[in-house]
């Protein structure tokens, strides 16, 4: 599980929320521990994916904002980010938007590291802690909907993360 929530702050493409609240439902006493464990993971796997943004630039940044837009137009959304890194993170990081689109931007864009490691570990943990603190409060109701409409829940979460990836990535 922990290894999981590294990889989907760098490069996972589905969100894998559900695991923890599958893990929180089979052993409620230990919600939080799973949630801190991955709010963790995750936090390092942004900062992983920090520093691959960051020394990436080198070898093909100029070449990826040449292909997808202009210098002047990336310096711009650098300028943004960095006047507005506690938001981007914040919100990146407890919404659905991808992590690790702004794990690897913020590197790129060489925002300061340290308050990219506070605002992802306030808002990753507001999420995780969120989601194990539902899923312990919750668990049997929870428990018995994913009994009764599973497969109907699977199929919606993957349409849901395929629309997603297609629209945001």
């Amino acid at each position: 599980m922990v290894a999981l929530f590294f990889c989907e702050a760098i490069f996972f493409p589905i969100p894998i929320d559900p695991l923890l609240v599958l893990a929180c439902l089979k052993k409620p006493n230990r919600a939080f521990y799973y949630g801190i464990l991955a709010t963790i993971a995750s936090v390092l796997g942004g900062i992983t994916a920090y520093f691959i943004g960051a020394f990436l630039w080198d070898l093909v940044g100029i070449k990826l904002i040449n292909y997808i837009s202009s210098p002047e137009v990336f310096a711009l959304a650098c300028h943004k980010l960095a006047t507005y890194e506690a938001w981007a993170v914040l919100i990146a990081g407890f919404t659905p938007f991808p992590y690790k689109a702004i794990t690897l931007t913020t590197g790129f864009c060489r925002v300061p590291l340290i308050p990219f490691i506070i605002f992802s570990l306030i808002s990753r943990g507001a999420r995780f802690i969120l989601i194990a603190a539902l899923a312990k409060r919750y668990g049997i109701k929870v428990q018995q909907s994913i009994d009764q409409y599973g497969i109907y829940l699977l199929i919606l979460f993957t349409i849901i993360s395929i629309m997603s990836y297609c629209l945001l990535g």
